[in-house]
This record gives C-alpha cells, sequence and structure tokens, in this order.
C-alpha cells in the first residue's frame, strides 16, 4: 500500500508530463495545418458571420484522449 506522501509525488509527476505534453502541443500545433480542418468539420463564413464547428476533430481527439485515459486507468490498477 502506498503511502500519502509516494502517491502525492506520482500526482506530480502525472501533472508534470500532461503539462510538457501540452506545451508540445501547442509548439508543434502551428506546423500541423490539417488539423481542426478535417473533412467533417463545419465551416461557414458569410458576411458577417463566421461558424466554425469541428465535429470530426472533436471525434477524434476524444478517441486519443479517452484511449489514453483507458490505457493509464489500466496501469494503475
Amino acid at each position: 500500500m502506498e503511502t500519502g506522501v509516494s502517491l502525492f509525488g506520482r500526482v506530480l509527476i502525472g501533472i508534470g508530463l500532461f503539462f510538457i505534453l501540452l506545451g508540445t502541443i501547442f509548439m508543434l500545433g502551428a506546423k500541423i495545418t490539417w488539423f481542426g480542418r478535417l473533412p467533417g468539420d463545419v465551416f461557414i463564413q458569410r458576411k458577417n458571420f463566421t461558424l466554425y464547428f469541428p465535429i470530426a476533430t472533436s471525434i477524434i481527439l476524444s478517441s486519443v484522449l479517452s484511449l489514453i485515459f483507458w490505457f493509464f486507468s489500466r496501469r494503475i490498477k
């Protein structure tokens, strides 16, 4: 059984890895121009109105995050 300090250390490491991953995504985000412009994303532009609804991008992102969280939940148990 883990002590509170050991568990707290694991949580801090997890949070740190999350921020490293998030920072990497932001740094590389400008280079990945196709992401966010996938077929299935709704983009409507009128004279005084613009609507962008990334349906396909949201589905892919949700699937990838679900797989990542599922993998980590299996590793913790």
